[in-house]
């Protein structure tokens, strides 16, 4: 078993540079299940090299599908045979990615028997509305210690989600595309990676209307073939690096960083006193900024929320939390989506934040504070980003332990901060 990883971080340095966002982790986790939905070669590039998506990889071998790293951020997956056997346990815990496996194997072989998913500590994630969605598209759900979907043909519904759920909306979208006759996904989440799926299912030959809005129209077909298709830019990676360019006083330039997807993480940066510059594709965040947090009209406490797309991205919370704590003012933090999120608060206190958190889904915070050094933990991957951006703006020297949540969404992300100047020493941890 390899050893625990940590990162050592000396903080207070002022980056420059630019830096490249990683393809859309949440856009290459349901891609790479999709692949299951026809026998031809499908090529992905700018695919993230990160845990999750290894793992999942490692479940598609376990299935009998062929799949190679033909370079280090294209793969090849060439799904003739796929062998639906039970889903490797140890596999399925690592990451809650596994449950967009459901629709692919329903579609193409019929049925799978799946354990619940893993992936981050942040709390309770319901995964009805899946099942709900792929019952009225005609599969037979048992819940046990397994979960064991069968289905002798699945069929286009008019189907509302109980919730705009970005995995249930894809397992959907994904079923529906090989199901028999039409199939309308009404209150569907409609997020980048849910379009770059939708945009992918129909480069395979689905025929999906309504990307990007929240009612999605599915004509079902009776095969798709392969396809080569490019993962678009991680709007939450591009978020993590303007809240790294505010919190360090630095100037960044984010390339490529897919702009027609940034406007609601802009919106809420421009409240916390942090401007950008879009320059083609591209992201200026400069180093001057006022760094003083927009009252609401009248000089009430301002709020910053996140809610379903197009709002505030529920993943940047986190990030934004860390970086309010360097901005002038006071901001009430409503994150709805996770009920344990917040919980990470608590290290940013110990370094000196000034935070209340007022209950498991408010936090109030009041800045500046100057950060000291600490020794922290990654409950799971945002957090552990934030905590990582709180590290390189604090003074003295801080160590981040189960630095493989963060991995688990951020590829190579100690050697491409060292690049902008950022002092990381990657470790393994052998105590004990």
């Amino acid at each position: 078993m390899a050893a625990p990883l940590r990162y050592i971080v000396e903080g207070g340095s002022t980056l420059a540079g630019s830096i490249h966002p990683s393809g859309n982790k949440n856009a290459a986790l349901p891609i790479i299940a999709a692949t299951l939905l026809t026998d031809q070669q499908v090529t992905l590039e700018n695919v993230p090299r990160i845990r999750d998506c290894e793992t999942l990889v490692e479940l598609m071998l376990s299935l009998g599908v062929s799949a190679e790293w033909t370079a280090r951020n294209t793969l090849v997956i060439e799904a003739k045979v796929v062998q639906p056997s039970a889903l490797d346990p140890v596999l399925c815990a690592k990451i809650r990615a596994s449950i967009l496996l459901a629709g692919p194997l329903l579609a193409r072989c019929g049925g799978v028997t799946r354990p619940p998913p893993g992936g981050d500590v942040s709390g309770r994630r319901r995964v009805d509305t899946h099942f709900l969605a792929l019952e009225q598209l005609g599969a037979r759900v048992e819940i046990g210690e397994a979960y064991v979907l069968s289905t002798s043909g699945l069929r286009g519904a008019d189907v509302f989600l109980d919730e705009p759920s970005v995995t249930g909306t894809e397992n959907a979208l994904m079923a529906a595309s090989l199901a028999s006759g039409t199939t309308t996904l009404r209150n569907a989440a409609s997020e980048p990676h849910v379009q770059d799926l939708a945009h992918f299912l129909n480069a395979m030959g689905a025929s999906i209307e309504g990307i990007g809005t929240n009612t999605i129209t599915i004509h079902g077909t009776k095969s798709l073939h392969g396809a080569t298709h490019r993962i678009g830019p991680d709007h939450i990676e591009v978020g993590s690096f303007i809240g790294l360019a505010a919190v360090t006083r630095s100037e960044l330039r984010i390339v490529a960083a897919g702009v027609e997807h940034l406007r609601s993480t802009l919106m809420g940066f421009e409240r916390l006193g942090i401007e950008c510059t879009v320059i083609g594709d591209d992201l200026l965040v400069s180093a001057k900024q006022s760094r003083e947090i927009r009252t609401d009209l009248g000089g009430h406490v301002p709020k910053l929320e996140d809610q379903p797309w197009p709002a505030f991205p529920a993943d940047l919370m986190s990030i934004a939390i860390v970086t309010a704590t360097q901005c002038e003012g006071l901001i009430l933090m409503h994150e709805k989506m996770f009920e344990s999120r917040l919980f990470f608060v608590d290290k940013l206190i110990g370094m000196g934040a000034r935070i209340v958190l007022c209950d498991p889904h408010r936090a109030l915070v009041a800045g500046p504070s100057p950060l000291h050094g600490g020794t922290l933990d990654s409950p799971d991957i945002r957090a552990g980003m934030a905590m990582l951006l709180a590290a390189l703006c604090a003074t003295g020297t801080s160590t981040i332990n189960n630095v493989g949540q963060i991995e688990r969404g951020y590829e190579r992300i100690d050697e491409r901060l060292r690049a902008l100047g950022a002092r990381i020493t990657r470790v393994e941890d052998r105590r004990g």
